[in-house]
This record gives C-alpha cells, structure tokens and sequence, in this order.
C-alpha cells in the first residue's frame, strides 16, 4: 500500500508529518530518517484494531485485505 503523508519542518526544529488519509495520524522526528521511522509505527497504530473491543454479531466475520 502506499500513503501519502504531509512533511512539516518544526519551528523548533526536526519534523513533524501528518497523514492526510487517516485523521489524527501524526508523527514527529529531530531528522528526516527518524521522521520515517516514526511514520510508519505511527501508520500501523493509527490502522490497528483490538478485535476484542469490536461488538460482533453472530453472522459477522473479519477479513483482512491488503491494499
């Protein structure tokens, strides 16, 4: 799959970056590889499910795709 992201340079320095697909998906980094580090933990948490706290219905199935 692929995403695109926003990169910001930080007033305080380093980077911050926003994903624009997923609301509220947001990273920082001191340089450009840390960024990228981040970015993706930050994409896969931001994805993430607990399956436990979904409410199911008996006919309900989960299906995982990839895109």
């Amino acid at each position: 799959m692929k995403i695109k992201v926003i990169i910001h340079k930080a007033e305080e320095g380093g980077y911050w970056a926003e994903v624009p697909a997923i609301p509220g998906c947001v990273t920082q980094g001191d340089s450009i590889e840390e960024l990228l580090e981040n970015l993706y933990d930050a994409v896969e948490g931001c994805l993430s499910v607990n399956l436990k706290e979904l409410k199911l219905n008996r006919d309900d199935k989960i299906l995982e795709i990839a895109v």
